[in-house]
């Protein structure tokens, strides 16, 4: 009787270890691929705060409206001054308004809590006119380095005045656009002052980037089709090693210079 108490609890503990170990690559559930496939998962709730259904699906709330818990400067430890609390939204003041720029901390900033690796990241921007911006994701902190010689870049650009847009290939530095190396399609962005909405998934190597409701990319990390794009990219020459992002980095917002504003920005682990 002892042996067949034994046997059986062995027995469940390696059902419930497979269960909750981690799933091995390429297994991918059908609720992921219906995401990867356009198919949303959570409903349009109040302004940055989580809905029912939101919070029993796991989603992290990563700006509360009121405050910049969670933020701080990329490779700081502190917030930049620059950055603010307005109306509801994190706003990069730009360089004009700082005054004296000498004088006020600026810079990129990242959510600090936690590395992600497989993700669905939401958020709505708006940006100033002829303004750049940028969100940023899988980037490391590494001393000495920009955001962007680690990361992975999401454009945000105001497309009719800013000079980017007609730069890069094939408008891939135009709103939406994996920055410098794919371009968003269709260009759906709306007019400056108008806030967007867009949608990073990253699943198992997998990337989707949405922009208003709409898929306008999607591609696949460490690839060769991905190394030989990076390989005509600018990046190649900022970092040789480019083409390996990391798999888990930090979540990023640019300070490029320009006012720029994000709210309703969460997030969920697949």
């Amino acid at each position: 009787m002892k042996n067949l108490i034994f046997l059986f609890i062995v027995t469940l503990f390696v059902v419930v270890g497979c269960k909750i170990g981690t799933r091995k690559a390429g297994d991918i559930s059908q609720s992921d691929k219906k995401l990867l496939e356009g198919v949303a998962c959570c409903e349009k709730g109040p302004l940055n705060q989580l809905t029912d259904a939101e919070k029993a699906q796991g989603w992290q709330l990563m700006f509360d409206g009121k405050t910049s818990e969670g933020w701080r400067g990329y490779n700081k430890m502190k917030f930049p001054a620059a950055w603010v609390v307005e109306d509801g939204a994190l706003k990069c003041r730009s360089e004009e308004s700082r005054g004296d720029t000498g004088k006020v901390d600026g810079g990129d900033i990242v959510y600090a809590k936690q590395l992600f690796s497989d993700f669905d990241l939401r958020l709505e921007w708006k940006i100033a006119v002829a303004g750049n911006s940028g969100v940023f994701y899988l980037a490391k902190e590494v001393a000495g380095w920009p955001i962007y010689k680690s990361g992975l870049e999401m454009q945000i650009l105001d497309n009719e005045k800013h000079p980017d847009a007609s730069r890069g290939r094939d408008g891939n530095r135009k709103s939406g656009s994996l920055y410098d190396l794919i371009p968003a399609n269709p260009q759906n962005a709306r007019p400056v002052g108008a806030w967007n909405s867009i949608e990073i998934i990253c699943l198992q190597g997998k990337v989707v980037h949405r922009q208003n409701g709409v898929k306008v990319l999607e591609y696949e990390l460490w690839t060769p089709e991905w190394k030989a794009l990076v390989n005509k990219s600018k990046f190649l020459g900022l970092n040789p090693d480019w083409e390996n992002i990391a798999k888990e980095g930090v979540i990023g917002l640019q300070d490029h210079g320009n006012d720029v504003w994000f709210r309703n920005i969460k997030i969920r682990a697949l």
